[in-house]
């Protein structure tokens, strides 16, 4: 690898992104993988995982391959990029034939420093052929607990990395992921090291403590979750997240906050682009104070000072909890995450068990049935890929969609399909008036012209066939917004000059072998037995976390990541130890002062107990009456039998002397 300064890598920092310098072991992580050594870097949510990558990329001659799952972050990535004037671009299932094409040639040339690539496109034979030409620096894999088994988000498509390792073995590798127990850990480095003989095993690991000294941990146990929502709220004031389970939860909490007053706005997967991207920029901007979101939010949002992140329902896991919670706090100053559980939560959780793990032989019916659904022969289709309509498939076949998503997720694991649950078609565009017609066009605005320039600029074939477009890359060319785009297109269409068809994500299914009879299905105990057990574990986890009562969240959280830590303070339960210790100490004082005689202070110490707490104690005893003070002695409240009157110290008197 080539060398390079400190110098030279703060000055790269300062030159794209403007930053003074780097934060927690981010340079740690960059000079390991400048020095060609397989890294694996644990950063939380929120410690910058994205420079550990950019920026020696930057440094290096050659082409980064960073490999994500999330197409919509790596999207934004190659977006925000861009505007920083680093050549960037990305490769991922659903795109286009001839863009994929274009990419990957200009990565040979060397047009650009990083290539985003979705793990499914990693097994594609056009891919690896290009990836032979090209010059790569080195590799990323983000969210690199997806290549581990006992990870908490499984993708078997990440099982791929290896192969390309083999094919770029003097390229050295960058594993980042934000959670990962110690299995999890020792996992990631196995699988990716080099398959053939001589494997690497010098990985390095970095890691940064998984503690937030500034964020309190809180459990609230109600079951009047809304009640509690309003009531933590209007008690800690600054932006807020809201994370539930369901879309149409995200939807009607909302209102329903709306209609109580506070500025609230909904987000999930299943919205157009340009609602989120519109609701994410209002929030982020702080015209919103709330947002209500599923799982969907989160990943890649740039907002430092949320105060508050609340989830009404309980996460399948403590990785995807601290994950979500982690967006709160980020400046360092004081935030919460609160975990709203009802009595019944416990039995709603052990429900989702058989979900997400239905027999064996349900999952097989489901293979068949889904063969006969898209007409599939026995012996054919590997390859085919299919957009499937779930709402369909159920009412055909007389089934929940919750057990026949998780059927697909472990036909998935098992290696005989590819599901992808909201798999992204691109929007396509075909003009409909001939090219000469253009030009003699009167109707059009200066907005909707500016969109035929860009469309002409940065495509070919619009005038015979459907092409693939991008409307983001349409704005930047049109500088204009992509929501002023979406709306020039859909009014040339309108007008008859275009045929446009918006991008929408819809379920797709894609034979990874030719279809089989469901009886001859090899689920083996790696898919099934082996991680239903781990599931059990991890949901057994999430609620003990949420039950516990005499753990300091923080230290739980800590342990469970393979970290040793100490009682925060500042969450529920040693809020609550500090309060029963207190509760314990005012009886002592009582129990002393049950003489009625007056004590002096030197009467009132206790082994073990510092002297400014029993002051502490003294003075809320004196402020809620139960104790009086008088010259600097104390005595016990007493009722005069006969005429019911106090005997003590009067009301003005203080408690100067303690």
């Amino acid at each position: 690898m080539e060398a390079v300064s400190d110098e030279r890598l703060l000055s790269i920092l300062r030159e794209y992104w403007g930053y003074g310098g780097f934060r927690g072991i981010q340079l740690d992580i960059i000079r390991s993988i400048l020095s060609g050594r397989d890294t694996l870097g644990l950063m939380p949510t929120g410690g910058g995982k994205s420079l550990t990558f950019q920026v020696p990329a930057m440094a290096l001659e050659g082409t980064c391959i960073v490999v994500t799952p999330l197409i919509a972050l790596m999207k934004d990535q190659v977006q925000a990029l861009r505007r920083r004037g680093i050549p960037a671009c990305a490769v991922y299932s659903g795109q286009s034939r001839e863009e994929m094409l274009r990419h990957l040639d200009n990565c040979i040339l060397g047009g650009y420093k990083l290539l985003y690539v979705s793990p499914e496109r990693l097994s594609s034979t056009t891919f690896l052929k290009k990836l032979g030409h090209m010059h790569v620096s080195f590799l990323a894999v983000d969210e690199a607990h997806c290549i581990s088994q006992w990870g908490h988000d499984f993708r078997p498509a990440y099982l791929q990395i290896p192969q390309l390792r083999n094919l770029l073995p003097h390229a050295p590798v960058l594993a980042l992921t934000a959670t990962a127990t110690p299995r999890v850990v020792e996992d990631i480095m196995c699988n990716l090291q080099v398959s053939q003989e001589g494997a690497r095993k010098d990985f390095a690991l970095c890691k940064m403590s998984f503690e937030r000294k500034n964020l309190s941990y809180v459990v609230r146990r109600t079951d009047d979750k809304y009640g509690e929502l309003l009531h933590i709220l209007r008690s800690v004031p600054g932006s807020a997240i809201v994370y539930t389970r369901s879309r149409v939860g995200s939807r009607d909490l909302a209102r329903d906050l709306e209609a109580d007053g506070e500025t609230a706005l909904y987000y999930h997967a299943g919205l157009p682009h340009s609602e989120k991207d519109e609701r994410q920029r209002l929030w982020q901007e702080g015209k919103a104070r709330i947002m209500v979101a599923t799982n969907a939010f989160g990943m890649g949002i740039d907002k430092a000072d949320v105060r508050l992140v609340v989830h009404m329902d309980l996460p399948d896991s403590l990785e995807a909890y601290f994950q979500e919670a982690g967006r709160a706090g980020r400046d360092g100053r004081r935030a919460y995450a609160v975990l709203l559980y009802a009595s019944m939560d416990g039995t709603t959780m052990r429900r989702r068990i058989p979900s997400t793990f239905p027999d064996k032989a349900y999952i097989r019916e489901v293979y068949d049935n889904l063969g006969n659904f898209f007409q599939m022969a026995y012996g054919f289709g590997h390859g085919r890929r299919f957009e499937f309509d779930l709402e369909k498939f159920c009412r055909s076949f007389r089934y929940f969609p919750v057990p026949v998503v998780s059927s697909l997720n472990i036909l998935t694991r098992a290696g005989y399909i590819l599901f992808e649950e909201e798999a992204e078609n691109n929007s396509r565009l075909t003009f409909t008036v001939r090219r000469d017609e253009l030009y003699r066009l009167q109707m059009v605005s200066e907005e909707e012209e500016a969109v035929i320039r860009a469309l002409l600029r940065n495509y070919g074939g619009l005038f015979s066939d459907f092409v693939t477009i991008d409307e983001k890359l349409l704005a930047d060319t049109a500088g204009q917004s992509e929501e002023a785009v979406y709306n020039s297109l859909v009014a040339l269409s309108r007008e008859g000059i275009v045929s446009y068809v918006p991008r929408k994500k819809i379920p797709a299914i894609t034979y990874t072998r030719d279809r089989e009879m469901g009886e001859d299905l090899v689920i083996d105990r790696l898919v099934y037995e082996n991680r239903l057990e781990d599931y059990k574990q991890r949901i057994q986890a999430i609620l003990d976390y949420a039950t516990t009562d005499d753990i300091c969240r923080s230290a739980f959280m800590l342990h469970y990541f393979g970290e040793e830590g100490k009682n925060c303070g500042t969450c529920d339960v040693c809020i609550g130890h500090r309060e029963h210790a207190g509760d314990k100490l005012h009886q002592m004082i009582l129990n002393t002062l049950s003489d009625g005689e007056y004590h002096d202070v030197d009467e009132l110490h206790y082994a073990g107990i510092p002297t400014e707490q029993v002051a502490a104690a003294l003075r809320r005893l004196v402020d809620s009456g139960k104790v009086w003070m008088a010259d600097g002695r104390f005595q016990i409240m007493k009722i005069k039998k006969d005429k019911n009157q106090l005997q003590g110290v009067k009301t003005g008197d203080k408690m100067d002397n303690t």
